[in-house]
C-alpha cells in the first residue's frame, strides 16, 4: 500500500507540474481511437460482464468503442501482464478484481507487482459470494453448520473453481474463522462446483452470487449466508456471516486499472464517466442483477482498497498455506 501511496503522490506532482492548459486538452482529446478492454477471465461471470456493462457505457459516452477482449489464463496473471507490459497511453486498460489481491501472494514468482504496476483508475461493483450448501445436508443455519463440521471433522467436502481462486480463499477463511475442518475439492471453474454441489457430490461452496442465484430460488441450493458486511438485495433474507461469525467480510470486488504512470489526466476523465455510471439507477439496476452493489469513489479509494485486500487475503494464504494449481 505504500508503494500505491508514492505512486499516487507522483502522479499528482506530474500533473500539477504540466501548464495549466495542456492537461484539459490531453483529456478533452482523450480516447482519439478505440480503447481495448482486457479482461483476464473467459467470457461470463461478474468480471466479464462489469466489462461489458462499463464499456457500453464508455463507447456512448466518449465517443469511441471500448473493445472487450477476454484473455484468461494462469488465474488471470497472462492478461494482466499483458497490461502492465502497454503503453500507458490510456488505450489498453484492465478489468482487474480479487484475483489481483489475491496472486500477490499466491504466486511466488509474479514477472510485476500489481500495486507497484498498475494505475488504479475506478472501483466498479462489489459481488457478494455465498456460503450454499447442499439441501440435504443438516444444517438449516451458519451455526448449525459449525456444529455439523466440528462434529465430523474432515468429512464435508469443499468445492471452489480452483486452488487459489477466489471461493476457495474465502472458503480457507471460514475455516480459519471457525476452526473447522473442511475438505476442498477444486474444479475447473465455479459451474462445475455447482453443478457436484447440487448432485449432493460435495456439501458446501462459497461461489459468487451470480453463478448460483437461479439455482437458490429454484430450491436446488440452500444459500446460508452471503459474505458482505451487509445484506444483499438480491437475497435479503439471507443474513450475512458477519451476523454470526463477528469481523467477517469478504467478497469479491471489480474495476479498471492501467498501465503504470497512465497520466493524470485520463485517469480522472475515465474516473467521473466510471462514476457518473454507478449513479445511473438502470445501471445500478443492471449490477443487482449479478448480486453487485455499486462501488464508487476516487482512483486513490480504489487503490486503497486494492492494498487492503492484499495484505487480508496474504495472510490467509500464507496461514492456510495455499498453493496454486
Amino acid at each position: 500500500m505504500t508503494l500505491h501511496r508514492r505512486q499516487f503522490l507522483q502522479w499528482a506532482t506530474c500533473a500539477a507540474a504540466l501548464p495549466a492548459a495542456a492537461q484539459p486538452a490531453s483529456a478533452q482529446a482523450y480516447p482519439a481511437r478505440p480503447v481495448r478492454v482486457v479482461v483476464p477471465v473467459a467470457a461470463g461471470g461478474a468480471n466479464d460482464v462489469s466489462a461489458r456493462l462499463i464499456g457500453q457505457w464508455l463507447s456512448e459516452r466518449l465517443g469511441q468503442q471500448f473493445v472487450i477482449e477476454n484473455r484468461p489464463g494462469a488465474g488471470t496473471n497472462v492478461g494482466t501482464e499483458a497490461v502492465i507490459r502497454a503503453s500507458a497511453d490510456g488505450y489498453t486498460l484492465l478489468i482487474a478484481g480479487s484475483n489481483a489481491a489475491i496472486n500477490a501472494t499466491l504466486f511466488a514468482s509474479l514477472n510485476f507487482n500489481f500495486i507497484r504496476d498498475t494505475t488504479p483508475i475506478a472501483s466498479i461493483v462489489r459481488v457478494p459470494q455465498v456460503m450454499q450448501v447442499n439441501p440435504k445436508l443438516p444444517a438449516q443455519s451458519v451455526p448449525e453448520f459449525i456444529a455439523y463440521a466440528k462434529a465430523n471433522p474432515g468429512k464435508i467436502a469443499m468445492g471452489s473453481g480452483g486452488n487459489g481462486s477466489p471461493a476457495h480463499i474465502v472458503g480457507e477463511y471460514f475455516k480459519l474463522m471457525t476452526g473447522t475442518d473442511l475438505t476442498h475439492v477444486p474444479y475447473r471453474g465455479a459451474a462445475p462446483a455447482v453443478t457436484d454441489l447440487i448432485s449432493g457430490q460435495i456439501q458446501v461452496a462459497f461461489t459468487e452470487m451470480a453463478t448460483s442465484l437461479g439455482h437458490i430460488r429454484a430450491g436446488s441450493l440452500r444459500a446460508l449466508a452471503v459474505t458482505t458486511a451487509a445484506r444483499s438485495e438480491a437475497l435479503p433474507d439471507i443474513p450475512t456471516l458477519g451476523e454470526f461469525i463477528p469481523g467477517f467480510e469478504a467478497s469479491q470486488w471489480i474495476g479498471l486499472v492501467a498501465p503504470r504512470d497512465t497520466p493524470a489526466a485520463i485517469v480522472g476523465k475515465l474516473n467521473g464517466e466510471i462514476n457518473a455510471a454507478l449513479a445511473d439507477p438502470r445501471m445500478k439496476a443492471r449490477f443487482a442483477e449479478l448480486g453487485g452493489m455499486v462501488l464508487p469513489g476516487s482512483p486513490g479509494d480504489f487503490g486503497k482498497l486494492i492494498g487492503d485486500e492484499t495484505e487480508k487475503w496474504a495472510k490467509v494464504i500464507r496461514t492456510a498455506n495455499v498453493k496454486p494449481d
